[in-house]
């Protein structure tokens, strides 16, 4: 099974090259494809250098000319992806990806179509642990669900199903929108434990991106998917 690993990127000098490095390292038949969404550091550049190119095997970079927000990045790399899976990995260094195999498990055996990766978040600021637990939440009662962190970057999924969400949001209500289409759809979602050091200094605000999320989880109560999207499914 091949893995497509998509990459946002916005201003993620300082960790870029490592993170880059530790998904190259993990021993699953991949490809990496990172958007750079106009970032104004150098890692447009960082990228576009030779040693990467160079060293690292499967690694495509795309440019967007305006910055457009995670969820586009995440649509501009699907649009590229060539795997049989796609999992989100941020540019920053929270996420191990030596989880990969594990999180890849359960699909490869034929037991799940959708793997999440939960987090310990004993470890987060207050504000951020209360943001993530009260969204997780709000999902398990309005969808009848049993998740345990419904906010994790650690999504990995069949390129079908990733496809047939058609994904909208530009910012930080990608997470919520991500599980409320898959839960619409049906498909029941695999949670496996994984590794997460969170960092001190973090682009998500409680207060400014927590609203667009709680909206997104009302929004998409009533969501289905898009008649060609359930007769290709059928078929």
């Amino acid at each position: 099974m091949k893995l497509s690993v998509l990459v946002p990127a916005y201003n993620e000098e300082a960790g870029l090259e490592t993170i880059l490095r530790r998904v190259a390292a993990v021993p699953v038949d991949k490809e990496i494809i990172v958007v750079n969404d106009f970032s104004s550091d150098r890692t447009g550049a960082i990228l576009d250098g030779a040693t990467l190119s160079r060293t690292i095997p499967g690694l495509r970079v795309i440019h967007h000319t305006e910055n457009r927000g995670k969820g586009a990045a995440i649509r501009t790399a699907l649009q590229a992806a060539s795997g049989d899976a796609v999992i989100i990995q941020d540019a920053d260094l929270e996420y191990d990806p030596q989880d990969y195999p594990a999180l890849l498990e359960p699909i490869l055996r034929g037991e799940a179509r959708v793997v999440y990766g939960v987090r310990n978040l004993d470890e987060q600021k207050p504000l951020f642990r209360l943001g993530n637990r009260a969204l997780t939440w709000l999902m398990n009662v309005l969808y009848g669900v049993r998740l345990h962190d419904m906010e994790t970057c650690y999504k990995v999924m069949t390129i079908d199903i990733a496809r047939s969400l058609e994904i909208e949001s530009n910012g930080f209500d990608l997470e919520p929108e991500i599980t409320a289409k898959i839960v619409r759809q049906g498909y029941a979602i695999h949670e496996v434990p994984i590794s997460y050091e969170p960092r001190e200094e973090k682009k998500l605000s409680p207060w400014k991106d927590g609203w667009p999320a709680l909206r997104a989880l009302l929004r998409y109560r009533g969501w289905r998917a898009a008649a060609r999207v359930v007769s290709e499914m059928v078929g």
